[in-house]
């Protein structure tokens, strides 16, 4: 079964709104885990729009007592970002390139341009035992240089498959993320994946095989203010367990 990690960026967007601090990033975390997510994903940027450093320890302190769950830790490799990852030691850090100016990440890594940055990056993450991914785009085919450079995984990102999907060209663009996370898994890769993901188009990604992780935020915070945060965590680990039982039958 595709694991599922909760992105709650937007729970601290909404927080920081007000100067009550609510709603809660830990509590949303809480109650994520305790309807079975396998995974909290944060994102700070430097602006702090959202994720502050505080919230990342906090989390860091409240997931030592659920070693099952992953803490992982986006962003891109600034100097206070590499400094906040070393102090908090998440099982993954998922490397990306976005802009600090970006409303969201809007592209993966071009390793023409980015290897040697991210080389050194990836090896000292490695030695403190922080597993590597890299926020990629479907397009690459530098599978082969990812894994060189030290990442363990990638994290395919999503948005052009979720603005095809439903669309004439979908199975199109969804045999492109298949031939993606082939050629990344045979280059002994694992792959996740994430941005925009949500309830409609989640089932049908994840037939791809080998989806290792997805991460949610937007639309599982969303869905969540109509439903309730363990609702909406339940409906989507129903439709990634629902993909499994259709592998397997």
């Amino acid at each position: 079964m595709t694991r599922l990690s909760v992105n709650i960026n937007k729970v601290a967007l909404l927080r920081n709104s007000r100067n009550l601090g609510i709603p809660s990033v830990l509590r949303a975390a809480e109650l994520s885990v305790a309807a079975g997510a396998h995974g909290i994903t944060v994102h700070p940027r430097p602006d702090q729009r959202h994720i502050r450093p505080a919230d990342v320890f906090e989390l860091a302190d409240y997931l030592i007592g659920f070693p099952n769950v992953e803490f992982n830790i986006e962003g891109n490799p600034f100097p206070e970002f590499l400094e906040l990852v070393h102090r908090v030691k998440p099982a993954q850090v998922t490397l990306v390139p976005d802009a600090i100016d970006a409303p969201t990440s809007d592209r993966g890594w071009n390793l023409n341009e980015d290897a040697a940055r991210l080389a050194p990056i990836a090896a000292d993450f490695q030695r403190s035992g922080i597993r590597v991914s890299l926020f990629m785009d479907v397009e690459t085919v530098d599978w082969n240089r990812a894994r060189e450079l030290g990442a363990a995984r990638v994290e395919l990102y999503t948005q052009p498959y979720a603005e095809a999907f439903a669309g004439p060209d979908a199975a199109k663009v969804l045999a492109l993320y298949a031939a993606a996370a082939a050629g990344a898994q045979a280059a002994g890769l694992g792959v996740n994946a994430g941005h925009d993901l949500n309830l409609s188009n989640l089932g049908a990604f994840c037939s791809i095989p080998g989806i290792l992780e997805v991460s949610i935020g937007h639309a599982l915070i969303a869905d969540a203010l109509e439903i309730g945060i363990p609702a909406a965590v339940c409906a989507y680990l129903e439709v990634l367990a629902t993909v499994r039982t259709d592998l397997n039958s």
